[in-house]
């Protein structure tokens, strides 16, 4: 990153990331450290950061925001999903205030007019009120916590197995490779692990051969329990299947 601003850093606008767990890319984990590079490597060379917390916001990854693991703050922090509890669909966008005051103007030919015919739906914006008072008084961090220690040490199995490698976690969000010599097996993994995960009443779609599992926070100790057992014997089920 830091040779691509050095060579073209005039002509780039801002760097996105997804902080600690790029998900869409098999739920690859980097340290927060890395994050703190950019920060820096941004304000060194004049560069917006955006973070896409849509995904590892909210507190999936331990803390509300994943950014506040590298003790940083974007320039522009983008949000969706647990915001509103999954209840109705709502994305934020925050950003500072120095942002926000070069479009401020009564002038529309300077004011940012990008919007839809849903913008500020009162009904979402409301859910996500309920969602945010629930995170203070439910501890939802903490409780997190201990859910993903227990489903830790419930998937620990799964690093003995001759066919699983990097078992990872950040926060709620755990996953595993699944190592499978067979290309045409291993091109159709994703779709028959999620049938053999429906057939056990779990729904889970796995990227490529990646499995990756984002609990909801409400799980009890026994659903996560279950969860576990039910992952192990889907996938043990699907490995079945290959030539």
């Amino acid at each position: 990153m830091r040779s691509l601003f050095e060579a073209r850093a005039a002509k780039i606008a801002a760097l996105i990331v997804e902080p600690l767990v790029q998900c869409a890319a098999g739920m690859a984990m980097h340290d927060a450290s890395y994050i703190a590079g950019l920060r820096a490597l941004c304000d060194q060379y004049g560069v917006h950061l955006i973070t896409d917390e849509i995904a590892v916001g909210c507190g999936r990854t331990g803390t509300f925001f994943a950014c506040e693991q590298a003790g940083i703050w974007p320039d522009f922090l983008c949000l969706s999903k647990g915001i509103s509890g999954g209840y109705l669909p709502l994305s934020i966008v925050l950003s500072r205030d120095e942002i926000f005051d070069a479009f401020y103007h009564d002038d529309t030919a300077r004011g940012f007019l990008h919007s839809h015919s849903y913008t500020g739906n009162p009904l979402a914006c409301r859910a996500a009120l309920a969602t945010l008072d629930l995170f203070a008084s439910d501890n939802v961090l903490a409780a997190n916590a201990h859910k993903s220690a227990k489903l830790r040490s419930a998937l620990a199995p799964l690093e003995e197995h001759a066919h699983v490698r990097n078992l990872r976690q950040c926060g709620t969000i755990f996953a595993f490779d699944a190592v499978i010599e067979n290309a045409q097996d291993a091109r159709t993994f994703s779709r028959r692990f999620f049938e053999n995960a429906l057939q056990r009443e779990l729904l889970l779609r796995p990227i490529a051969t990646t499995v990756y599992l984002m609990p909801p926070y409400i799980l009890d100790d026994e659903e996560l329990a279950l969860l576990a057992s039910r992952t192990r014997e889907t996938f043990d089920a699907t490995l079945a299947e290959v030539h």
